[in-house]
């Protein structure tokens, strides 16, 4: 778990130690935060990045402007030959460069906020593949990957995942275990040198609380909370856009919003639902390229780049401050998105 040290300061420069300790300025409270790092940071590109001197995510999320984030993560590898059935984040350890690939892929199409490759990255889903034990190495090394690929001009937000277990009393997972799960890899991915955590892709309420309080057990950092609404405008769980938008909200938390889901049109409606619950909330949209279908052996989604600029424009007029994709999103999605929303 990392090591933090507040630190009571009023200059407003960032070091780097000798010891490889990194100072890292907390915006909100002119404090700093000392975090040791996992390796000497000497010339390293983590230490670029915080000595750069540029704003924070929370800076960037009350700036006027839409932020760009990526798209998909799971299609991309999979085309890039991740073995069917294989954990994503196996290939945080055992091919980084089809990671720093992916990650690189969206820089190049204009993302400025991009997310680590730890979309399963819990202990629950890991032990499907036998790699609960590795669940801070993989976390801190994605996390590391993303960071080093957006060097000084991107932003970086640790993904976190579903549990794929159901919490109790419908399922085997206690509200505790599951926080003490986001917090292991919250932790991981903090050490690692994320911006900001993103808590997605959620259809329960609870967990999705359980994760919030698991990142604030072990961080500091922005949190943003996306739901999907993919059965019938709500979650699997039940839950509508309007209950999920007080909820979090209601959390404190940073950014709230809807990713994956089934189609453009369903996420536009949920975004516009969170908007009118809460006017004052800063809204995120990731939404799917559609839903596939199979051409042989491949899967392919109906979404065009162009249809998805078109709707980047849509979400952004409701007010959505991070835009990017989810399933079946491309680079050339994210591209035509970036034309659409930058010129």
């Amino acid at each position: 778990m990392p090591y933090f040290v507040r630190l009571k300061w009023k200059l407003g420069f960032i070091m780097c130690t000798k010891a490889g300790a990194i100072r890292r300025r907390d915006w909100r409270n002119n404090q700093f935060l000392i975090q040791r790092s996992p390796v000497r940071c000497l010339a390293s590109t983590w230490c670029e990045r915080i000595s750069h001197m540029r704003p924070t995510l929370r800076d960037l999320l009350v700036e006027p402007g839409v932020l760009i984030a990526d798209g998909a993560t799971g299609t991309f590898l999979q085309q890039a030959g991740l073995p069917r059935g294989m954990a994503p984040e196996r290939w945080n350890l055992e091919n980084p460069e089809a990671i720093l690939s992916l990650h690189r892929s969206y820089l190049d199409a204009g993302s400025q906020v991009i997310l680590t490759n730890s979309f399963g990255g819990n202990r629950y889903r890991l032990a499907r593949h036998r790699l609960a034990e590795q669940a801070h190495e993989l976390n801190r090394i994605a996390a590391q990957l993303a960071v080093q690929a957006a060097g000084t001009t991107a932003w970086v937000l640790g993904d976190m995942g579903p549990l794929g277990e159901l919490l109790a009393p419908l399922g085997p997972v206690s509200y505790e275990d599951a926080v003490a799960a986001f917090s292991e890899q919250a932790a991981a991915l903090a050490e690692g040198g994320v911006d900001g955590v993103l808590i997605e892709t959620m259809s329960d309420l609870e967990e999705a609380k359980a994760a919030v309080e698991g990142a604030r057990r072990t961080t500091d950092l922005p949190v943003l909370v996306t739901m999907s609404f993919d059965t019938h405008g709500r979650t699997m769980m039940g839950v509508t856009p309007e209950q999920a938008a007080h909820a979090l909200w209601t959390l404190g938390v940073d950014v709230i919003g809807a990713n994956c889901g089934h189609s453009l049109p369903e996420n536009l409606e949920a975004i516009r639902a969170m908007r009118e619950a809460e006017p004052q909330a800063v809204l995120m949209a990731k939404p799917n390229a559609g839903l596939p279908h199979t051409e042989g052996n491949t899967l392919r989604y109906d979404v065009t780049p162009e249809i998805m600029a078109d709707y980047a424009l849509r979400f952004v007029a409701l007010g959505v401050k991070i835009f990017g994709g989810c399933c079946g999103s491309t680079p050339e999605h994210i591209r035509a998105v970036a034309r659409a929303l930058h010129g």
